[in-house]
């Protein structure tokens, strides 16, 4: 299987096993957009600098999640040479999350069951089947975070997503908030590609 992307690792880890519904879903969604950002900033396709967010290169990846992003976000700047990081991330994280998750299912790591909430709304759910993604997830950001293992630039990354939108308990639920915040706020700080769209994530989080 190909490499799981950032937002996709960010819906594995915000995917509650019983209920089959993202916990923390507002957060959740922030961080999923910023993911698919970051994915574009690292393969070079938009560059990020201070509140703002420039497209380099409409060139496909390969990737459809993200090269179904870099469309969007190529359509929404309208030739404009840049805008701010806070506004994509406001237009897009509802839909990111559910794009997310429809490439989780087209993977086959998760199956999405339709119900009706009380006989009246339509709701999903997600049910994961293939557990490799998630355990591999878990013991790389275990190794990371907890453990002092030297991180790679994409671990590092979602790192930084992940504590900008305080979803510590999702990660390390047997882990006291504030070990985790602090520990990965520690990885996180070093990491440049990430520091204006884990700002942005972080200023919307804001009470």
């Amino acid at each position: 299987m190909a490499g799981v992307t950032l937002a996709e690792e960010i819906m594995l880890l915000s995917l509650d096993d019983k209920s089959g519904v993202p916990e923390q879903r507002q957060a959740a969604s922030w961080a999923v957009a910023g993911g698919i950002l970051l994915e574009l900033v690292l393969a070079g396709r938009a560059s990020v600098e201070g509140k703002y967010l420039t497209p380099t290169d409409m060139t496909p990846i390969g990737e459809p999640l993200i090269d179904g992003r870099l469309a969007l976000l190529d359509s929404w700047l309208h030739g404009c040479g840049k805008r701010q990081v806070a506004h994509w991330l406001t237009r897009d994280h509802v839909n990111s999350i559910r794009a997310a998750m429809e490439s989780l299912c087209a993977r086959g790591v998760v199956v999405e069951q339709q119900l009706m909430a009380l006989g009246l709304f339509p709701t999903r759910r997600y049910t994961e089947v293939y557990s490799g993604p998630e355990t591999e997830l878990l013991q790389r950001l275990r190794a990371v975070v907890l453990e002092g293992v030297a991180s790679d630039e994409h671990t590092a990354g979602l790192i930084a997503l992940v504590h900008a939108a305080k979803l510590h308990r999702v990660s390390f639920p047997h882990v006291s908030r504030k070990e985790a915040a602090e520990r990965m706020a520690g990885v996180a700080d070093g990491q440049w590609a990430a520091v204006s769209v884990r700002a942005a994530i972080r200023d919307m989080q804001q009470p």
